[in-house]
Parts: structure tokens; sequence; C-alpha cells
């Protein structure tokens, strides 16, 4: 519980925690945001990592000046594509093996259907959708390496999704983190990103649901 707690506390309080980064390791801070988006992307077993409002609260620092916000936009764009490329690969090598498992301890099977009916409905559009939806953006590229996707056609799609997905929340951050009422109310701010981010996920479980539970009654009723 106090694990849970500290991971709150640290997502709702990114600003806090990113200028004391920066002011005990300075420019060390940049492989520390390489590393944490290397990680969400590429590690299939760290969907949690916070993502979307890391990005956006580092855009909003480096606009005083603290990082150089074109390098910052450069290597994270490096580290999301690392990591889509790093995760397909371990998708395509051990995925099948570790998908045809309905006991893994490792991975989260339901989250690994989820993205493979994302799949169904968008194919390859996936790669860049998947950019702005947390969990799915993690297990999107490892579905991907699963299915064999043309390596060729999941680049392209992967470094679009990075550009997109780089930009739009560092330069987000960038040019309305520090207006008055985004500054003074940052962590409501920080959990409405986080909000907005897993809301189609929520939907997507609640469909789910309803579903299940319209196939359970009918078939309550043929019995």
């Amino acid at each position: 519980m106090e694990l849970i707690t500290e991971f709150i506390d640290i997502v709702l309080h990114l600003d806090r925690h990113l200028i004391w980064l920066i002011q005990n390791y300075e420019n060390w801070i940049y492989l520390v945001l390489f590393l944490i988006i290397f990680c969400e992307t590429g590690l299939v077993i760290m969907p949690f990592l916070p993502g979307d409002s890391l990005l956006f609260v580092a855009g909003a620092i480096a606009a005083n000046g603290v990082m150089n916000v074109q390098f910052l936009v450069i290597l994270l764009i490096l580290a999301a594509f690392s990591g889509d490329n790093t995760n397909y690969w371990i998708g395509r090598y051990l995925g099948p093996r570790i998908f045809a498992r309905t006991d893994s301890r490792v991975l989260n099977r339901k989250h690994l259907e989820r993205t493979n009916r994302f799949y169904k409905k968008h194919g390859a559009k996936t790669i860049i959708f998947a950019r702005f939806l947390p969990i799915i953006r993690t297990f999107a590229p490892f579905v991907a390496g699963i299915g064999r996707m043309a390596y060729a056609r999941f680049m392209t799609y992967s470094a679009f999704g990075s550009f997109f997905w780089i930009n739009f929340f560092i330069f987000g951050g960038y040019f309305f983190g520090n207006v008055p009422i985004v500054k003074n109310n940052l962590s409501f701010f920080i959990l409405g990103i986080v909000l907005i981010s897993i809301v189609p996920g929520i939907v997507q479980l609640i469909r789910s649901w309803l579903e299940n539970s319209g196939k359970s009654k009918n078939h309550d009723k043929i019995e």
C-alpha cells in the first residue's frame, strides 16, 4: 500500500521530483528521462510508467531554460522509437511462447488480448494510435512482433508515432505548462492528463464487460 501511495505522489508531483533530480544530477536528467520513456515502451512488463504526464512536465520545465527543449525532443523520440523496436523483437522471438500460456505471471493476458482486438480494428495504424493510449502503447509493438508485421512497415509507423507523441506532450508542456492557471494547479492538470489517457481503456473495459454480460445472459436463456 505504501508503494502505491508513493507512486501516486510521484505521478501527481512530477514537477517537484524532476526539479529535485535536475538540482542533484544536472545533465543526468536526460539519461533518466530517456530510460523512463524507453522502458515504458520497450519493456512489456512496465506499462504503468507515467509517460504522458512526464513529457508534459518535462516540457514545462524546459520552457524555463533548465533543459534544452530541442535536444530533449530528439532524445526522447529516439527513446520511444528504440523502445518500440526492442519490444517488437521481444514479441517476435519470445511472444508466441508467452502468449500461448494462460497462467503467465509476467504479463496480463487481458492487456494482450485487448491490444490484439485494437489491431484487428485499426490495423497497422495501431502503432500510431496506441502512442496516446497508456498500456496499449506498451503492448502494441509486442503484439506486432508476435503477429510478424513486416518490419519496414512497423518501423515507419513507429517513427511517425514516436514523433507525434513526443512533440505533442513536450511542446504542450513547453507552451502551456507555465501559464499561471496551469502552473498553479499543475497537480490537477497532471491528474487530468492521466484520467484522459486512461478513459479509452475504461470505456473498452466497460464495453467488454457489457458484451460478456450479454453473452452470459443469452447462454442462460438457451439453457
